[in-house]
This record gives C-alpha cells, sequence and structure tokens, in this order.
C-alpha cells in the first residue's frame, strides 16, 4: 500500500498491556513503512470510566474484556471479527484457545474480539517468605484461613475484584452460577460464599480494599517483608520474570473447599477489537492477524512484556523457563476458568453490584442477607 495510513488503539497502562503492542505496532511498521500503529494507555479504572462506544469513536483499535462482546453485538460499535479476518486465521485461533479465552468474544455468532493476552485469576506467592515462615502454600480453604491468622495473606479487594472474589468461592463450592434471570446462585449456597469471603477479608490488612491486583502484586514483589501468599490475583508473567522487581513471584493454581477438588476462577484476559468506525479496515485486519499470530505470540508480543493468548506460547518450554513455570503452573486454571454472562446489561449488574459487596465486607452495609437481596435485585434488573 503506497497511501500512509495512522491507526489509533487505546490500551490499559502496563507494561503487559502496553509495551507488548507497542512493540508489535513497531515491527508492524518496520515491515510496512507507509503504515503505523500509535497506542495509548490509560489506567485500568479510567479505562473501565469510559465507556466503549465512546472510546470506538475515538480509536480504530481497543483492547477489551470479554463482557462487552454481548454490548458490542447489539449497538454495532465494533468490526465483525467473523467477515473481517481470514477463516484459516480465525480457525487457528479457536484451535489454539487458552480455555475459553477465544469463544468468550464470540457473541451471537459473531466474533468480537481476538484474544491476544489469556489471564484468569490465580494464586501468587512468594517462594522465600513462605519458607522462611516455614510455611507452605494452602491446599484448602481452612488452610487459607489460617495463614491469613499469621498475617502472611493479601488479596486484591476493590470492589470489582471482591465480586470476582464471591463468583470464584461460588465455583470452588461446585455451584451453578447465573443459574436462571433471577439471582446469581443458589441463595444459602451464596450466603455462605459471602461469608467466608468476608472471614478471609477480616484477616487482611484493610490497604488491600483499595488495591487492584497489580498494586497488590506491586506490594508483594517490592516488600522486603511484606505478605507472602495472595489465594486469587489476575496472574501476570511478568512479576515472575527475574529483573522485573526485587522479589520474585511464584502464580500457580488456586485452592477448593477440599484439597480434592481444585477452584475455578472467572476467566479474564484481553481481546483486541477494531472500531466499526475504522476507516482502514484492511489495515486493521493486517495488524490484528500479525499480532495474533503464533511467531508474533511466541517473540515479541511475549518478550516486550505481553501474555500471550494462543496457546502454543503457553506450551511453550523456553517461555515457561522464563518466567518460573508460570505458564505450566497456570494453565490447568485458564482450563477450568468460567466465562461470565455477556448480554447487553451485564456490565450494569457487575460495576454496580460489586460496590454492594466491597461495602458489606468493610461492615458498611446491611448484613449479609441484605447484601444478596440487592445484588440479585440489581442482577433481575440488568436482564429485563
Amino acid at each position: 500500500m503506497s497511501e500512509k495510513v495512522t491507526l489509533r488503539g487505546i490500551t490499559w497502562d502496563h507494561m503487559r498491556g502496553f509495551t507488548s503492542v507497542v512493540s508489535t505496532a513497531q515491527r508492524f511498521h518496520e515491515l510496512n513503512p507507509n503504515l503505523d500503529v500509535q497506542w495509548q494507555k490509560r489506567s485500568l479504572q479510567e479505562f473501565a470510566d469510559k465507556p466503549l462506544a465512546q472510546l470506538a469513536e475515538e480509536y480504530d483499535l481497543l483492547v477489551i474484556d470479554h463482557p462487552w462482546a454481548g454490548f458490542a453485538a447489539a449497538n454495532g460499535i465494533l468490526a465483525d471479527l467473523t467477515a473481517l479476518l481470514s477463516d484459516e486465521f480465525l480457525a487457528d485461533q479457536a484451535a489454539n484457545s487458552v480455555g475459553q479465552s477465544h469463544p468468550s468474544y464470540n457473541f451471537g455468532g459473531s466474533q468480537w474480539g481476538l484474544a491476544i493476552d489469556a489471564a484468569c485469576p490465580v494464586s501468587a506467592y512468594r517462594p522465600d517468605l513462605l519458607e522462611k515462615h516455614g510455611e507452605k502454600v494452602p491446599q484448602t480453604y481452612d488452610e487459607l484461613i489460617a495463614l491469613a491468622d499469621k498475617g502472611l495473606v493479601c488479596c486484591p479487594s476493590i470492589a470489582l475484584d471482591c465480586y470476582g472474589n464471591f463468583l470464584n468461592l461460588l465455583m470452588a463450592a461446585g455451584e451453578t452460577i447465573f443459574p436462571n434471570e433471577e439471582e446469581v446462585a443458589d441463595r444459602a449456597v451464596a450466603i455462605t460464599a459471602l461469608e467466608r469471603l468476608k472471614e478471609l477479608t477480616d484477616r487482611i490488612e484493610k490497604r488491600f480494599f483499595d488495591l487492584n491486583p497489580i498494586r497488590t502484586m506491586e506490594v508483594m514483589s517490592q516488600e522486603e517483608n511484606g505478605p507472602a501468599y495472595a489465594p486469587w490475583t489476575y496472574g501476570y508473567t511478568n512479576y515472575s520474570r527475574k529483573g522485573y522487581a526485587p522479589h520474585l513471584l511464584h502464580f500457580g493454581d488456586v485452592i477448593g473447599m477440599t484439597a480434592d477438588k481444585p477452584g475455578a476462577t472467572m476467566l479474564g484476559g484481553a481481546g483486541l477489537a477494531i472500531s466499526a468506525k475504522c476507516k482502514h479496515l484492511d489495515v486493521a485486519k493486517a495488524y490484528a492477524e500479525f499480532t495474533g499470530a503464533p511467531a508474533i505470540q511466541n517473540g515479541i508480543y511475549y518478550e516486550a512484556g505481553g501474555q500471550p493468548g494462543h496457546r502454543s506460547a503457553w506450551l511453550n518450554t523456553e517461555l515457561d523457563e522464563e518466567c518460573a513455570g508460570f505458564f505450566t503452573r497456570t494453565l490447568p486454571t485458564l482450563d477450568r476458568a468460567f466465562v461470565r454472562p455477556r448480554y447487553a446489561g451485564y456490565l450494569d449488574f457487575q460495576d454496580t453490584s460489586c460496590l454492594h459487596i466491597h461495602d458489606y465486607l468493610q461492615g458498611k452495609g446491611g448484613d449479609v442477607n441484605a447484601t444478596l437481596d440487592i445484588v440479585n435485585k440489581i442482577y433481575r434488573e440488568t436482564r429485563k
């Protein structure tokens, strides 16, 4: 293409989310001198606060969370990748999905995002601190509480994480979540999950109510004698790579209620989407397929701090060794991860109900029954 074209993209403010795509954009430009992709970044909170529809008006490329798929399908704000990307490329992506990462962006028979990044909550720990205190990685929830009683446990607990941890506990109990359009889960099981979550957060430093997964891992990896174990935090390979932080973190599977039944957590990760307003869909297509290609995912995307969404990278023994076994230890958790609802109003439910769970866990809201009543009420209203 002789015409000079510049696309604008928006992602989140962390090495995993930013330098990874900047590196692919730079290499894409080197191979196609007339084509340029310029990425901008914003904090996770800023990214969440600005509506996707508005971002899609301003940017050609967007890094999104998969629950946006239903909203995108209902409002036509993103390009349908099923029609845009090649069948061969999409077939490879589907065959090499990490857990349900690839299909999580499919809604209404169309693909609204490309799973360039795969993640879910996993456990994180400081092997050196556990050894120092003569402790081992807990295998059950009761062992977790015992470790928390010794002041060695932390957990990202901003409102959205409290909501996610509530769902994680429901899954650990073997409960079916969102079984109908009336309630999030069986009432008795949901009450128990909220109470058990409060049992944990009551034993954790209150500062973690204001810390997201990134800030929590910064605490764990920076403080000489900080917390030694987090039961749920979105995995970031960066913190298990030598030289990234003063103290290396290891990541692993998540606990269940009993040692013989591992838990399951909420699928996260990030998808590369293309705005329906993009005036150069051919260039966006070329860049998307370039970034999602196995060679790039295993190469410069990972090397620049990214966390690949292509399964081949998770099975790459060289990459695994570079990040202290991160991929080997957490792939089973990813493969069990559950997909949140993606109906058009889901994110309104998630963003509102999490505030009430957050308040309950801090002793600011109503009791456990009142909290669950509000959560279920919000759920019903957003399903209408």
